[in-house]
């Protein structure tokens, strides 16, 4: 039954006469608000699946070349391919990419020329650096071998021309601040007496940086490859034998600077297991030579006593943090260390004479160990 206007209260007829106006607009506007959500989730889809960059954590350079008249859809194919079979482009898809240069308007301006391009852009950004036609950025392979501490790493990297600024570097790897990103690096102790809060986890490899890489770029690629080594397996390794990743990480990096010869690895982390297992010091002098800034094979006893949370001479199990950045075989071999000699019960090692060989001598008894320094110490 309709309502007369009479009988309502002349507010209420204001309001009726309000709404009759009103409605129709509140109709149009929530039919515009929901078009607009509708196109702003399909757009931030679109962006973040076939727009965006393929990885914003990898930054491996990768050189393309784009021949003259090349096509739009010849230069997706090219970026499509450049990271070789069965690996992921440098963009999500040739459509995507043909869209979005045909979209901005771009699809005759992209130019020939050799490029370094990478994952972590986005098709934008490769699109512009296309049209543009920028100098190509140039790269260099960069080896960095196992046993390397950051002060190494950060000499290697100026002197190769890959960062400009090695205190940079070496200031970056004193905090863990810059990234949090890295799962592995969250339960680090905020131990202040660490020299370097990274040092064991920067992986020794052969890299290719761009020649004016940022320290942080670099950080990162090398933390990403250390991501990338430590492989399941080993965690739960670690958990078995009771080791953190932390731990596993410094006694890797003892391990790589005490033994020379691969075949020793196995055998002076069983020592290092014993001694751990009786409560005994380690007393490595890779620990000592970190904590003094040297790269020695014997100390006196004065330098011995030297005050610092690396010398593992004077404090018990394993130092502050790590002494190197391991490599994957010293990694392992602290994880797996010698069976026999650990079920023999191997406490000592020391170097014979180096001029002649790279490998250790190993023995179960302080007496067998004098001797052994007694003999070959004057080659030291």
């Amino acid at each position: 039954m309709k309502t007369d206007d009479r009988d309502l209260t002349p507010v209420q007829r204001r309001w009726k006469t309000f709404w009759r106006y009103a409605r129709p607009v509140a109709v149009w506007a929530a039919s515009i608000a929901i078009v607009l959500i509708v196109v702003s989730l399909s757009v931030n889809f679109i962006v973040s699946h076939y727009v965006s960059a393929v990885d914003p954590d990898d930054n491996t350079p990768y050189e393309i070349t784009i021949p003259q008249s090349a096509s739009a859809s010849s230069i997706a194919r090219i970026l499509y391919t450049a990271c070789g079979e069965d690996q992921k482009g440098l963009i999500v898809s040739t459509a995507s990419f043909k869209i979005y240069v045909d979209f901005v308007g771009k699809a005759n301006s992209l130019k020939a020329g050799t490029y370094i391009l990478s994952k972590n852009m986005s098709i934008k950004e490769i699109v512009n650096i296309l049209a543009e036609g920028n100098a190509t950025r140039s790269f260099k392979r960069v080896t960095i071998p196992e046993g390397y501490t950051v002060d190494q790493i950060a000499q290697t990297l100026a002197l190769e021309q890959i960062i400009s600024d090695a205190a940079a570097f070496q200031t970056l790897c004193r905090t863990t601040e810059s990234f949090e990103k890295y799962p592995f690096l969250i339960d680090l102790p905020s131990e202040s007496e660490r020299m370097y809060a990274l040092e064991g986890y920067l992986f020794p490899d052969t890299y290719e940086f761009y020649v004016d890489s940022s320290p942080e770029e670099v950080v990162d690629r090398m933390l990403t490859r250390y991501y990338e080594i430590y492989i399941g397996e080993f965690v739960d390794r670690a958990e078995e034998i009771g080791l953190t990743r932390d731990q596993v990480m410094i006694l890797a990096s003892i391990i790589e600077r005490e033994a020379r010869n691969p075949d020793d690895f196995s055998k002076v982390s069983a020592v290092f297991h014993n001694r751990l297992q009786d409560g005994m010091k380690l007393e490595s002098c890779a620990t000592l030579s970190y904590a003094t800034h040297t790269n020695r094979l014997y100390f006196s006893a004065e330098e011995i006593q030297t005050v610092s949370p690396y010398n593992t001479y004077l404090n018990d199990g394993l130092p502050v943090g790590a002494v190197c950045n391991p490599g994957l075989a010293a990694i392992r071999a602290a994880l797996y260390p010698n069976e026999e000699y650990i079920s023999e019960h191997y406490l000592f090692f020391c170097n014979a004479n180096p001029k002649e060989t790279s490998s250790l001598l190993f023995s179960k008894t302080y007496e067998e160990h004098q001797e052994n320094v007694e003999k070959y110490k004057i080659y030291w």
